[in-house]
């Protein structure tokens, strides 16, 4: 078996989250049935599929807010199945949740300082927090607004950015781009490009299919709770049965 510095010196993709054949129950439902999908470091990967497909309910797996019913998930080649979800997330695992879940009585930078949660990111608070206005200039110049009073996109990109004060290796994405004009929806596809651009590996739960396959490399369909199809972003932009049910073409 070869090292993992010889992986490097070939040119192999390094696998940093690997899922294999998953079940995912809320309560006694099962919404996620045997999903296995691998997802390179330093890419963007893309679940994709209808509402209700089960790709929150895979992303809270990954996360520990679920439990497993079955199967495994590896983390940088570590298992999760005995960590709870603060203990994932001090692994470099960082969760977006669908509907932004900010603190809206508390300001920008309130919100931001809490995302700072774990010790190594306590540490550096003041660099994460210089770090973020410099990434998201409209976060600067809202700082002290309470972030109730920022638009659907700016909410968006403010719990994007609380997320990455964690430092994450992992940013998992719940519908980021769900209620916001096409202005906003292009905004937010290049703020998640320029994270990926950083070394943060991305990955992408969309219902916007046709947006999040341009921008992933590597893609998964899910359909009622079982992954249907996959292979590169571009080979399912391309394909029949998603041109038909999800491009409306």
């Amino acid at each position: 078996m070869i090292s993992e510095h010889e992986r490097l010196e070939l040119g192999r993709p390094t696998v940093l989250l690997r899922v294999d054949r998953a079940s995912v129950c809320y309560d006694r439902i099962q919404a996620v049935w045997d999903a296995t999908f691998t997802v390179e470091e330093r890419s963007i990967t893309a679940l994709v599929g209808s509402n209700g497909a089960g790709k929150t309910a895979m992303l809270k797996g990954i996360a520990g807010i679920l439990p497993l019913a079955g199967g495994t998930i590896d983390f940088d080649n570590r298992p999760l199945g005995a960590l709870r979800p603060h203990d994932r997330a001090k692994t470099g695992i960082s969760l977006v949740p669908e509907g932004r879940r900010i603190f809206r009585n508390l300001t920008v930078q309130e919100n931001l300082e809490i995302g700072a949660y774990n010790r190594r990111a306590r540490r550096h608070l003041r660099q994460a927090l210089k770090e973020m206005y410099d990434l998201f200039p409209v976060l600067n110049t809202r700082k002290r607004q309470l972030a109730g009073s920022l638009s659907g996109g700016e909410q968006q990109i403010l719990a994007i950015g609380r997320s990455l004060m964690s430092r994450p290796r992992l940013l998992m994405l719940d519908e980021p781009l769900l209620g916001l004009s096409p202005f906003m929806v292009k905004h937010v596809l290049q703020i998640i490009k320029n994270i990926n651009a950083q070394g943060v590996t991305v990955l992408l739960v969309e219902q916007n299919v046709r947006e999040t396959l341009r921008l992933a490399s590597a893609a998964y369909v899910l359909e009622t709770g079982r992954i249907i199809l996959q292979g590169t972003a571009k080979a399912l932009l391309d394909n029949p049965y998603v041109k038909a049910a999800y491009l409306g073409m």
